[in-house]
């Protein structure tokens, strides 16, 4: 079972006491509140679908000091699973990584019908919802506390780029981008073994490596292993990439590419490929790629053949493909590169 990424709340006898519309509301539920903030120390995300008034039910969370915990609220009359598949596209996630919990048993009836994947739960849940299994991350990072500021600093990007009447390379480079290159230090480890558990659009072969497996690589003569951190002028991304290379004294191969969702659009894939291109020229050897599809990947495909891989062979689910290496492109000007 795949760990929670968002937990979506209804309101009225679930998130407080009481109908907002009828009775007025005074509180949150018991232990509402402490359930919130554990929920975001772990780095799950937390949104709304209700049906009520939004801009009344905005002022009552505002005045429990809890909007701020609410990614995307859905906040309408609409039927809650059209609410969920909104909140799931905004957040770029999956809906079999979405929880939904709702006091009414049409309600999540409605959401199991029209969103199966979606997990579903009841009100009574609450009492012992941050002790389930799929509630409590392998692991929990640095990246994993910021998670919902990261996402936040995304909306108000997004509102810019929605606002940017031109190319997007133009508004590429209007965001001062720094993308720094590193080798997998000690610090890194937890980071990474998060990033191969929960990445799976960006993802070129969905390999996922225990800590153990990745400090190995590490410190491996045979291996190489990098990761990608991103900043811009409104503020940083975190760790947001990773790449592991098997190598022999003749050819590299990409057993691992990676990149968070939040970065789509944002190239980051094209110039990690692009340090590995030029990074593999220097040495002197074939470059190689693994791609093994799943039904979110397709992108990753494209990215490799529009940087100049080539495929040379299929082996059941297995992409091969080779990179043309006579001539590696210059990085991108829409972004500072630094390479440690």
């Amino acid at each position: 079972m795949k760990p929670i990424k968002c937990v979506v709340w209804d309101l009225d006898h679930t998130l407080w006491d009481g109908i907002l519309m009828e009775d007025g509301v005074e509180s949150l539920r018991d232990n509402i509140l402490s359930t919130v903030k554990e929920l975001d120390k772990r780095g799950i995300l937390q949104s709304i679908a209700s049906k009520n008034l939004h801009e009344i039910a905005i002022e009552k969370l505002k005045s429990f000091s809890v909007d701020e915990y609410f990614l995307y609220p859905q906040i309408n009359w609409n039927a809650k699973s059209a609410s969920i598949q909104y909140i799931a596209k905004q957040l770029n996630i999956g809906l079999d990584t979405i929880a939904f919990i709702d006091d009414q048993p049409f309600e999540l009836e409605e959401v199991k019908y029209n969103c199966p994947n979606v997990r579903c739960y009841e009100v009574s849940v609450l009492n012992k919802l941050l002790d389930l299994p799929e509630m409590i991350p392998p692991i929990v990072t640095a990246d994993s506390k910021e998670r919902r500021n990261m996402y936040i600093q995304d909306i108000i990007r997004k509102q810019a780029e929605d606002q940017f009447e031109g190319p997007q390379q133009e508004f590429l480079e209007t965001l001062d981008m720094k993308v720094r290159i590193s080798k997998v230090m000690a610090e890194d480890l937890p980071r990474c073994e998060e990033l191969t558990i929960r990445t799976h659009q960006l993802n070129t072969t969905g390999y996922t490596y225990s800590y153990e497996e990745l400090e190995a690589f590490s410190v491996s003569p045979n291996h190489r292993l990098y990761m990608v951190e991103l900043n811009d002028k409104f503020g940083g991304y975190g760790k947001i990439g990773l790449t592991l290379l098997e190598c022999s004294d003749s050819v590299w191969e990409i057993k691992l590419l990676l990149m968070s969702c939040r970065v789509m659009n944002r190239g980051i894939g094209t110039i990690l490929i692009t340090f590995i291109k030029h990074l593999a020229r220097k040495t002197g050897v074939r470059l190689f790629a693994e791609f093994i599809s799943n039904d979110r990947n397709r992108m990753m495909l494209v990215t490799y053949k529009f940087s100049g891989f080539k495929e040379l062979s299929q082996n059941g689910d297995v992409i091969v493909l080779e990179a043309d290496l006579t001539s590696v492109p210059s990085y991108p000007s829409y972004a500072g590169i630094e390479i440690d």
